[in-house]
């Protein structure tokens, strides 16, 4: 898939757990894993907000664009 999502190395970066990424923006760690996995068909712009607030950061942080 072309859209890469870096939820991972910014949880690593802000020193926060799965777990406590997923309470705080107000989803499952299930759904985390399905975002970090890369096998998410679309993210709410709702989600997407709390993301970027919990993360402090930009959406373009989190999506990156990659050739195939």
């Amino acid at each position: 898939m072309p859209i890469r999502v870096t939820i991972d190395a910014l949880l690593i970066e802000r020193g926060l757990s799965v777990g406590e990424f997923a309470d705080r923006v107000g989803i499952t760690a299930a759904n985390v894993a399905v975002l970090k996995n890369g096998r998410a068909k679309a993210v709410r712009f709702s989600t997407l907000e709390a993301i970027c607030r919990v993360l402090d950061c930009q959406p373009g942080e989190i999506l990156l664009w990659e050739e195939e």
